[in-house]
């Protein structure tokens, strides 16, 4: 029995997986070459899997001693390096004697003064071994400060020994690329330079999944059960992840274990789209990690004007690689930077506004008709007096002070489609806009966000023009389109929040908010 797999490395034997080492062909030349190298890549994307599987492979050729090792359990020791040695060096001693043979495992390792116990250890194995040897350092990022330049410096100092009295070959390996790795020296809070591991041949990544690779995947699970996925539910699966493994294996494990244990229901794309919708309530482990990230200044400068759709006015190359490499946004052929896949476009935006949500009033479902269906005229009122009554207050819980409007009226449409709907968002930098979708039953309502900022002229016209086409390409007749005011100097929020009916340039009526 197999199945999907949502927590830590894959196994062959347990679990539907693809050929790791298929992902990253060069690895195996890499070792030949003596290289030195990076390979970084977001959490939950096979990283672990493949380094396992690439020491496995090399120790079984029988020309290589080759073996994956974790420097995890040195994190709680930042600041004092001869700690974070110590329990880096037990770890690494107990992980060699369950994973390589008696022959292969490392000899005692040598007594060394502070600040040279790794060194020390990886030269005595590499002049012991009867083969070359291969190490594969997994965890990296998880040191900081002075324990990660500590062993980064002993890597490099090492370096010049080998292959005889050092690693033949190494790779560090984590989310970060090296410049990116967190230290506190200098007043900066990253490397910001490949020193002190400026021996490193390449910076490797892992791509996504692509959709035959989805299909591949799902494949397998039909193979072991008779469960059909349909060809339509794998392609909605790629749209919906874009290929991140770990939200690919997620949305299968909730379709075929929760919605349908029974092999005899097909996977459709309803089911995948309901899965979606349960990972996005539940915000599993993975998901929920996401706000660690969010947190940090130099992915705030990125996902802020992404989710507002504004351009900013300088951004720094390295900030925008940096949330590349963290996985949360990617470069589409046509929109250019984007949030990286739909699911990650709801849950960041449900995480950004937890606390907004948390410290909401009590809000009496007015918007629901009698016959349960949503009602747009009720659904303007309400937000209106809620606007009026809790807006300013609300602006200030969250850290994205940019974006706050946003952020609260996206927390509302949740609180609305937690009745029974859903809220789908579409933001790309440089349009100047946030398209929102309420769905809720059979009523879909189309919101179009603009922000009336300092220098500007009024972006009534734009947003017309903007809500117009929105509102083309979904086949509808109206929507809402809301301009809140974010200039200085202006009246109470209570005051300038109203309501109007305006016309688009194709005739279309629509509801025009201030706020």
């Amino acid at each position: 029995m197999r199945w999907f797999n949502v927590a830590g490395p894959c196994r062959p034997n347990i679990h539907y997986m693809l050929p790791p080492l298929a992902r990253l062909p060069e690895l195996e030349r890499l070792v030949a070459q003596q290289s030195y190298f990076v390979l970084h890549a977001p959490r939950q994307t096979g990283k672990t899997t493949a380094m396992l599987a690439l020491a496995q492979v090399l120790t079984a050729s029988g020309d290589w001693t080759a073996i994956m090792l974790s420097v995890e359990v040195g994190a709680p020791f930042s600041a004092t390096p001869e700690q974070a040695e110590v329990s880096i060096l037990r770890s690494w001693r107990e992980d060699a004697l369950l994973r390589l043979p008696p022959e292969l495992q490392p000899p005692p390792w040598p007594t060394a003064e502070s600040g040279t116990a790794i060194r020390a250890a990886l030269r005595a194995w590499a002049q012991a071994s009867p083969r070359p040897l291969v190490i594969l350092i997994d965890e990296i990022d998880a040191l900081q400060d002075a324990a990660l330049i500590a062993v980064l410096r002993q890597l490099r100092t090492g370096y010049p020994d080998r292959p005889d009295g050092f690693p033949h070959a190494l790779a560090l390996i984590g989310m970060r690329d090296v410049r990116d790795y967190k230290v506190a020296s200098g007043g900066s809070t990253r490397l910001g330079t490949a020193s002190p591991f400026n021996i490193k041949t390449r910076s490797l990544t892992l791509d996504n999944f692509n959709a035959d690779d989805v299909a591949a995947l799902y494949a397998q699970h039909t193979t072991d059960t008779g469960q059909l996925f349909a060809p339509e539910a794998s392609a909605l699966a790629f749209t919906l992840t874009q290929g991140q493994p770990w939200l690919v294996n997620a949305l299968a494990k909730v379709a075929v274990e929760e919605l349908a244990p029974d092999p005899a229901t097909p996977i459709t794309p309803e089911l995948i789209s309901t899965a979606r919708d349960v990972l996005i309530e539940r915000q599993d482990t993975h998901l929920d990690s996401l706000a660690e990230r969010l947190r940090e200044p130099r992915v705030r400068a990125v996902i802020e004007p992404l989710l507002a759709g504004l351009l900013p006015s300088s951004m720094p190359n390295d900030d925008i690689q940096f949330v590349l490499d963290l996985g949360l946004v990617r470069l589409d052929a046509h929109q250019g930077l984007v949030l990286a896949n739909p699911i990650y476009a709801a849950v960041i935006p449900r995480t950004l506004t937890f606390t907004t949500r948390s410290f909401f009033p009590p809000v009496v479902p007015t918007w629901i008709g009698p016959d349960g269906q949503l009602e747009p005229t009720r659904l303007l009122e309400a937000f209106l007096s809620f606007w009026r009554q809790h807006g300013q207050p609300l602006l200030g819980t969250t850290s994205y002070h940019e974006i706050a409007p946003h952020l609260v009226l996206m927390a509302l449409l949740d609180r609305v489609a937690n009745g029974g709907g859903r809220v789908e968002r579409e933001a790309a930098v440089g349009r100047g806009r946030l398209d929102l979708r309420l769905e809720f039953g059979h009523v879909i309502l189309p919101i179009e966000v603009k922000v009336w900022r300092e220098g500007n002229p009024d972006p009534q016209t734009e947003g017309l023009a903007q809500l117009d086409g929105y509102l083309a390409g979904l086949g509808l007749d109206t929507g809402w389109l809301v301009i809140f005011d974010q200039r200085p100097g202006q009246p109470p929020i209570a005051e300038r929040t109203s309501a109007s009916s305006a016309t688009t340039t194709s005739g279309r009526v629509v509801t025009l908010v201030r706020g």
